[in-house]
């Protein structure tokens, strides 16, 4: 059975028996607390933890998932065993509150032993050494012998935190022969014989974190089946890495290396490592996932890195990565067809990580060729490399320390982590900031509100909502301000209404303000969020007696501001598709802002956006605005959203209904916020500004509607005001500027030959004065060019050793210059280190030139300065 026929046995089944068939979620979560999606029950947390009602009880999916750094990491396992990978397939039945261990187990072994047709004299069980339910199951209702049943501990045991759903497990493995490893079954015998295949979770308690298990009233049903290890003993292979999913793509790596795959171990690693990368890196990138030196984009940086390493150790001197993905995308395209849409993307990215690399490679090892010589690596002591030379490699030539420590781990050394992760605390206080926290429950008031009233009723279309219902009134903490501006003595307070017209932030727009009014008083609403999916939280400064759980109000936001940000979210849409037009489809939304005042779109783009490419964006989207095409702004099937075409978003959590924003006669995007009725109603867009904001991903911030009008009204005024002051037409500045900057140029040369001249009879007044050959004075505020000047002037005199002259320029700060006879005895570096230092300054001279010019910001110091370079000069 190859891998399609798989992939099709397995979604047929479970839909046979009442399960909805979802397609893969992104491989970027929604799980804070998570780099990537780890497992196939990853996009129901929501359901499992009861923040959220799932739309239906009975689900099957085949989960693209990837394990490469934070807590789940099998990174270094890559290759060297037969089980892990960094991009595998789990195939997953799941319940949530129907049926439970009996139907699971029943239907697990249905599966494996009559559609895969395995062997049943070659599976073993293993559940938890509590659960004598599903034990039960196994032997009297399935026909299991009881000496095929193992129990084991934390191995059978899953918890989404200490805090949570958990539950006992029960695994399915296979066992491939005596072969591969001792008898035993799972619990004793060798792990690469006894091959898991299938983990049943029984979701049917909640931690509170005390060690305290409480049963669930809807327990659940969570499988994991991996394709890849399945795939394995279909197909009657020792390892995974033999399967129809790898094949190809060890042929290619045979072919950048010019080896024979499974004549020399070590090369064997290197080339599954080429496999399992390529895989990774193909489906990341198709996901929206770019190389970077933040959280996922890291990951994926190292990813490809660690690839080429492999490449590099071998001596392959050719790019490697980019064919290696194209394999990835004919392998896996039928199925994953976003690849075969994303295919020349992805390969380009590939190729240009790898180029930058090689050179921070090559670069990179010589230093730590140069570093380890002398390293002993029979000596343990003497085996080790400083943590500050691994640092200067990762900051000064962006060389990995993970790097550093395979070539370290590979000569039979070592790093002093320790000394690196000192030199690198506050970049890594970053990484961990960025992976704090965990899955927890949401808060329980907010849960009962939700289960109790449903979900708050959003009366889009409408700036006002009379007779709103309060459904809860919670008091905030002092200091709990939640970002709204309080002030001390302020009351705040959170409200939740069972219709509102306020929009929670979402989506990158920001929430509503406006006011909630009762019969004796109101809330000020300074911002609306969610509190959990679907409930809309008021968050406010209470106004009079404020309102109370069970009155009647009124709601009403702020209108007009609302109407401004219409536009600008508008705006945001019409922006997409522009730089899509003009710059490709690679670009994709990476994150947004719309407020009232502005709006800012991040996006993925390999490069600057150049003045005429802005121009050209602004362009193409002021046109799609003129021609005032209707927007359309409808709720729909997710599966209609996307046969029409509709943009989703990675990061934007998505239902099955979704809402839909056609933008005029291009743009189709799904979109949960406020629009305005027809393209026209944007006004005017300008790009006001673009930025880099990280590897790959750049920043456009823009301004709409009556924004637009203010700016062009202050550019007139500006350029009204200028024309004044040039005495010349506005459309006569640029060249009435030039004239006065020719001008500005011609007396600042004349300015300069003046001084040179007063330059050159001033300096006969110097030398005049000069005490034993030496010249020491203070020039008040002459500028620097001509303070140099003036020295090397009294320098060249008949009988002057050294010249020691200061002032304190007009534009700021302190200048000192030293000029010395080149046959003389004295420094011109000596006369002035002391005394740059005691104007707060210094100079950056190498080697002992004659002439040396130093700066300083301390003018109040010029008087000992010179006195210490008299000393210097004198020795008095």
């Amino acid at each position: 059975m190859r891998a399609e026929e798989l992939r099709e046995a397995f979604s047929s089944f479970w839909s046979e028996r009442g399960h909805e068939v979802r397609a893969s979620a992104s491989l970027i979560p929604h799980e804070p607390s998570l780099l990537f999606t780890v497992a196939g029950m990853v996009p129901f947390m929501p359901y499992f933890l009861g923040e959220e009602v799932p739309p239906t009880r009975r689900m099957v999916t085949i989960q693209k998932c990837v394990r490469a750094g934070g807590k789940h990491n099998d990174l270094d396992d890559i290759g060297r065993t037969n089980r892990h990978f960094t991009f595998f397939e789990m195939m997953g039945n799941f319940s949530f509150g129907d049926y439970f261990k009996a139907e699971a187990i029943g239907w697990a072994w249905e599966f494996v032993t009559d559609v895969l047709g395995l062997e049943r004299d070659k599976l073993w069980v293993t559940v938890h050494v509590s659960d004598d339910e599903a034990a039960k199951i196994w032997q009297s209702a399935v026909g299991v012998p009881p000496e095929r049943i193992q129990r084991l501990d934390k191995d059978n045991w899953w918890a989404a935190g200490d805090v949570g759903p958990c539950g006992p497990c029960s695994e399915i493995f296979y066992d491939i022969g005596s072969e591969h490893g001792a008898d035993g079954g799972p619990a004793h015998g060798g792990e690469d014989r006894f091959v898991e295949i299938w983990n049943l979770v029984f979701m049917q308690f909640a931690a509170d974190g005390t060690g305290e298990l409480t049963p669930l009233e809807a327990p659940g049903i969570d499988t994991g089946a991996g394709l890849e290890r399945i795939l394995a003993v279909l197909q009657g292979v020792p390892a995974a890495w033999d399967i129809d999913l790898f094949a190809p793509l060890l042929a290619e790596a045979e072919r950048i290396c010019g080896k024979t795959y499974g004549a020399d171990p070590e090369t064997d690693v290197s080339m599954r490592i080429f496999a399992d990368h390529a895989r990774t890196t193909a489906m990341l990138i198709s996901d929206g996932v770019f190389p970077s030196n933040e959280d996922r984009g890291y990951v994926l940086r190292r990813i490809i890195r660690r690839a080429v390493r492999h490449a590099w150790v071998l001596g392959v001197t050719d790019v490697v990565m980019p064919r290696l993905v194209e394999i990835v995308v004919d392998v896996m395209g039928g199925h994953y067809t976003d690849l075969v849409k994303n295919r020349q993307f992805i390969a380009d990215v590939v190729a240009r990580e790898e180029e930058r690399f090689r050179t921070t490679l090559a670069a990179g090892v010589k230093i730590l060729d140069e570093a380890t010589t002398g390293l002993d690596s029979g000596d343990v002591a003497k085996a080790v490399l400083e943590g500050e030379t691994a640092f200067l490699l990762h900051d000064t030539h962006g060389f990995p320390v993970e790097v550093t420590e395979e070539i370290l781990a590979e000569r039979g050394l070592r790093l002093d982590r320790e000394g690196f992760e000192a030199a690198m605390d506050k970049q890594r206080a970053r990484a961990r900031a960025g992976r704090a926290g965990g899955p927890t429950f949401a808060d329980g008031r907010y849960r009962e509100i939700l289960a109790q009233f449903g979900a708050t009723h959003f009366v889009r279309d409408n700036a006002t909502v009379p007779d709103a219902r309060v459904l809860a009134v919670f008091e905030l903490p002092q200091g709990d301000e939640h970002g709204t501006d309080a002030h001390d003595g302020d009351r705040l307070v959170e409200v939740f209404l069972d219709r509102t017209p306020f929009y929670a932030e979402s989506g990158g727009q920001i929430g509503d303000i406006g006011t909630i009014t009762g019969a004796d008083g109101g809330i000020e609403v300074r911002d609306c969020t969610y509190a959990l999916a679907g409930l809309h939280r008021h968050v406010g400064r209470v106004v009079g007696e404020g309102v109370d759980a069970g009155s009647l109000v009124t709601a009403e936001i702020d209108d007009e501001r609302r109407a401004a940000i219409r536009r600008n979210h508008t705006g945001t849409h019409v922006l997409h598709w522009a730089l899509r037009e003009v710059l490709g489809d690679h670009v994709k939304q990476a994150g947004s802002l719309v407020s009232p005042d502005r709006l800012r779109f991040d996006f993925s783009h390999y490069e600057g956006v150049s003045r005429d490419q802005l121009r050209e964006i602004e362009q193409v989207a002021n046109a799609e605005i003129i021609a005032n095409g209707r927007c359309r702004h409808y709720e729909t099937s997710m599966s209609h959203a996307q046969a029409i075409g509709a943009i989703a978003f990675f990061g934007d959590k998505y239902g099955d209904i979704v809402r839909v924003l056609e933008a005029g006669e291009h743009s189709v995007e799904l979109c949960g916020g406020t629009h305005v009725a027809a393209l026209g109603d944007i006004g005017h867009l300008r790009i006001a500004s673009e930025s880099s904001i990280g590897s790959n991903m750049r920043r456009i911030e823009a301004i709409t509607g009556l924004a637009t009008v203010d700016r062009l009204a202050d550019a007139e005024d500006t350029l009204d005001s200028l024309a004044e002051m040039l005495n010349a037409q506005p459309d006569e500045i640029a060249s009435a500027v030039q004239r006065r900057l020719d001008e500005t140029k011609e007396l600042r040369r004349q300015v300069r030959d003046l001084q040179r001249a007063m330059a050159s009879s001033r300096a006969d007044e110097l030398a005049a004065a000069a005490d034993d050959g030496v010249v020491i004075a203070d020039l008040g505020d002459l500028e620097r060019d001509s303070l140099r000047d003036l020295a090397v002037s009294v320098r060249d005199r008949q009988g002057i050793r050294a010249v020691v002259l200061a002032s304190a320029p007009a534009a700021g700060g302190v200048a000192l210059v030293a000029a010395v006879d080149p046959a003389g005895d004295l420094s011109a570096g000596d006369l002035l280190r002391d005394a740059a230092r005691t104007v707060g300054g210094g100079f950056g001279a190498k080697g002992d030139p004659p002439l040396v010019v130093a700066g300083g910001r301390n003018p109040d110091g010029i008087g000992d300065a010179l006195a210490q370079a008299r000393v210097a000069a004198l020795g008095a």
